[in-house]
C-alpha cells in the first residue's frame, strides 16, 4: 500500500507500535506519580524551589494587647520560628500514617491508679514520672507527694487512643524529661479498662475530666496543673476550660490538633475520596470499641446498627447520639463542639493546628474568637498533618511536643502561675461578656414611648453595674438543690445590701395559720409594716425625675426625626411607584373603563 493512499489512523497504529514497551512503562509510572503527589498532597517540591528546605514560618493569633503573649510567647522561640516536615514524608496523609503505623515512640511504662467516677464508672489513669525514665533516681513515698510543688500533666487522647499511642508517648516522655509529672487520662473503656456503668464517654463529656483534675488537685494541692488534649481530646479540655472558667484549678493548658465545630468536621470529612478515607478508617476503629463492650453497647444502642455503620456520623447516630441522649447526630455535634465555649477560657491555652490537617479542617478553626481572647495563643502551621509535625531527616520527634513543652516551661516562670494558685486572678484578665447580654432595661410608658431604664427600674433597683454579675465567674452547677438555693439567698442578701434606698420587698418568715381572720390580720399587719418602711411611696414606681428627662428627651428627639423622615420616604416611595407602574396600570385601566362604561360613551369615540 502506497504511504499517500494508507489512513492516517493506519500509520498512527503503526508508530505508536514500534515505541518500545518500556517506555510506555515509564510513562504510566509518571503519570501514577504525577496523581500521587497530587492525591496525597505532597509538597516536596514547594519546600524545595519556595522554602529551600527551610520551613514556613509559624503563624501567631492573639489579642493585640495580651499579656500571656507578651510575658510567655515571647519567649518561645519555637512558636516564632519555622517548621518543616520531614522531607520524605512530606505530606500529612504520609505523615499521619507514619504516626499511626510506625509512631517511632520511647519506651516508657506507666504506673496505673484506677479511679472510680461517682456514676460507678472507671478510669485508668497512667502516671509517669522522672524515676521512670531516667535510671538512678529513687522513688518518692505518697506523703512527700502530697507535699511537692513539681508541676503535673493531665494529658487528654484523642477518639479510640489510649496511653498507648505513639504521639501521647512522645509527649509523655518529653515533659518527665524536664523533671514533671504526667499522668494520661484515658477514655472510659480504653485503657484495657471494662465500663463498669451504662455510661460512655463523648465528645462533649467534661464530666470525667472535671472529676479527674478536682481529685489531682486535692491530692497534690501544692502542685501545679497544666493540661494537653488531643484531637477530641483537645475539643473535650476546650470545652471543660469555657465550663468553668477561673473555677478551675489549671492554670495552663494546650489543645492540639482540635476539630472545634464538629459539624464542619463531619461535613468535611464526608467530602472527597481520601477524606472519606480516614471516615471509614475512624469508624472501624469506634466498631472495635464497641465490640470490647458489646455485653452494654448492645442493651442501651442499635447493636445492629452498629455493626453495619459506614461512617462516623452512622455509628454517631446509632451509638453515641442514643448513649449520651441526643435528639439528633446535628444536636450531639452542636452541643458537644467546643467552639462557642473559646471566649470564656479563662487560663492560659495554647492552640496548635495544622492547615493541611486531613481531619479537623482548618474551616472550623475560630480565628475571631481566638483573637478576641486574651487567654488564647492560636499557633498554625502550613503543614504537619493530624497531631504528626514530624521534623529532622529521621523522623524521631514531633514538632508540637516541643512547642507544648517550651510553652509550658516559659508559662511556669510567669506572673500567670504564683504557686500553683488555683485562680488567676487579677493577673489573668477575664473574658468580657457581650454587650447584648448587658443591655439597658426597657420600659413601656403611658404615652407608648419606650425609654431605657440604665439607673432605676420600677422596683427602685440600683444600677445594673451594682447588681449585674460576671457570668464567668459564676460557678457550673454540679451539687444538689439546697446549694442552689443557699447561693440564691446569698445572691438576695447581697442585692439587698447594695440597695440601701430600695423597698423591702422580703419579709420574714411567719407562722401559717388555717382561719381566715388570722390571714387577713397578717395581710393587715405586712402592709402596716411596709408603709412605715416607705416613707416616699412615690419611689415605688416613678424612678427620679432628672434621670428620667436626661434618658426621655434625646429618645423622644429622635423618634421625631424619625419620623418626619418615614414621612417623607413613604411619599418618595409612594411617588416612585406609581411613576414606574404607571404603564401598565393606565393600560389596564384603560381597558377597564372601555369595557365599563361602553353602552355610556358615543359609539364615535370609541372609534377614535
Amino acid at each position: 500500500m502506497d504511504a499517500a493512499s494508507a489512513s492516517p489512523y493506519s500509520l498512527l497504529f503503526e508508530a505508536l507500535s514500534s515505541v518500545p514497551p518500556s517506555h510506555y512503562f515509564l510513562l504510566a509510572l509518571l503519570t501514577l506519580l504525577v496523581f500521587l503527589y497530587n492525591f496525597l498532597e505532597i509538597h516536596f517540591f514547594s519546600d524545595l524551589f519556595y522554602t529551600g528546605f527551610r520551613g514556613d514560618a509559624v503563624s501567631l493569633t492573639y489579642h493585640s494587647s495580651s499579656n500571656l503573649y507578651h510575658s510567655v510567647a515571647a519567649r518561645c522561640r519555637l512558636l516564632h520560628g519555622r517548621y518543616l516536615s520531614t522531607p520524605w514524608i512530606s505530606s500529612p496523609h504520609l505523615q499521619t500514617a507514619f504516626l499511626s503505623f510506625f509512631g517511632r515512640a520511647p519506651d516508657i511504662t506507666y504506673k496505673r491508679h484506677l479511679f472510680c467516677t461517682p456514676d460507678g464508672g472507671t478510669i485508668a489513669l497512667d502516671w509517669l514520672t522522672d524515676s521512670d525514665v531516667v535510671e538512678g533516681v529513687t522513688h518518692m513515698n505518697d506523703t512527700t507527694l502530697n507535699c511537692d510543688k513539681t508541676p503535673i500533666v493531665v494529658v487528654i487522647p484523642g477518639l479510640t487512643s489510649d496511653s498507648s499511642a505513639a504521639y501521647i508517648k512522645h509527649l509523655a516522655f518529653k515533659i518527665v524529661r524536664q523533671g514533671w509529672r504526667v499522668v494520661v487520662c484515658n477514655h472510659r473503656g480504653l485503657g484495657g479498662i471494662s465500663i463498669t456503668s451504662d455510661c460512655f464517654y463523648n465528645a462533649g463529656w467534661t464530666e470525667d475530666l472535671r472529676t479527674v483534675i478536682d481529685q489531682i488537685h486535692s491530692q497534690y494541692p501544692e502542685a501545679p496543673l497544666f493540661s494537653v488534649g488531643t484531637s477530641i481530646g483537645s475539643n473535650i479540655l476546650v470545652k471543660y476550660l469555657g465550663e468553668d472558667g477561673v473555677n478551675t484549678p489549671i492554670v495552663g493548658a494546650a489543645a492540639v490538633c482540635c476539630p472545634w465545630d464538629l459539624l464542619i468536621c463531619d461535613r468535611f470529612i464526608n467530602r472527597r475520596p481520601v477524606q472519606k478515607f480516614y471516615d471509614r478508617v475512624l469508624t472501624v476503629g469506634l466498631q472495635g470499641y464497641a465490640q470490647l463492650h458489646q455485653s452494654i453497647m448492645s442493651r442501651l444502642a442499635d447493636w445492629e446498627g452498629i455493626k453495619t455503620s459506614r461512617s462516623v456520623r452512622d455509628f454517631d447516630n446509632h451509638a453515641t447520639r442514643v448513649l449520651g441522649k441526643f435528639e439528633t447526630v446535628d444536636s450531639y455535634y452542636r452541643h458537644s463542639s467546643c467552639a462557642s465555649f473559646v471566649r470564656n477560657v479563662s487560663v492560659p491555652l495554647l492552640c496548635i493546628s495544622a492547615l493541611d490537617d486531613p481531619v479537623c479542617t482548618r474551616e472550623a478553626i475560630p480565628w475571631d474568637e481566638c483573637r478576641a481572647n486574651e487567654n488564647i495563643i492560636l499557633a498554625t502551621t502550613r503543614h504537619g498533618g493530624h497531631l504528626a509535625f514530624y521534623e529532622g531527616i529521621s523522623a524521631t520527634s514531633l514538632w508540637w511536643v516541643r512547642a507544648v513543652d517550651g510553652f509550658f516551661t516559659a508559662l511556669l516562670s510567669s506572673p500567670f502561675v504564683n504557686n500553683g494558685k488555683k485562680v488567676q486572678g487579677s493577673t489573668l484578665p477575664v473574658p468580657t461578656e457581650s454587650s447584648i447580654d448587658q443591655g439597658p432595661y426597657v420600659n413601656f410608658a403611658e404615652d407608648g414611648m419606650v425609654t431605657a431604664i440604665g439607673m432605676v427600674t420600677a422596683i427602685g433597683m440600683v444600677a445594673a453595674d451594682n447588681v449585674v454579675e460576671d457570668k464567668s465567674n459564676k460557678p457550673v452547677a454540679h451539687g444538689n438543690k439546697d446549694n442552689d438555693t443557699n447561693l440564691e439567698t446569698e445572691r438576695s442578701e447581697r442585692l439587698i445590701e447594695k440597695t440601701p434606698h430600695r423597698i423591702e420587698l422580703t419579709q420574714p418568715s411567719l407562722p401559717i395559720v388555717s382561719n381566715q381572720e388570722n390571714d387577713t390580720n397578717l395581710e393587715t399587719e405586712r402592709s402596716d409594716r411596709l408603709i412605715e418602711k416607705t416613707p416616699h411611696r412615690n419611689e415605688l414606681t416613678q424612678p427620679s425625675l432628672p434621670n428620667v428627662d436626661v434618658l426621655i428627651v434625646p429618645i423622644r428627639r429622635c423618634v421625631d426625626q424619625l419620623s418626619r423622615q418615614n414621612k417623607i420616604s413613604i411619599w418618595l416611595l409612594a411617588l416612585i411607584a406609581i411613576t414606574t407602574t404607571w404603564p401598565l396600570v393606565g393600560s389596564a385601566l384603560g381597558l377597564f373603563l372601555q369595557r365599563k362604561f361602553k353602552s355610556f360613551i358615543p359609539s364615535a369615540l370609541l372609534r377614535r
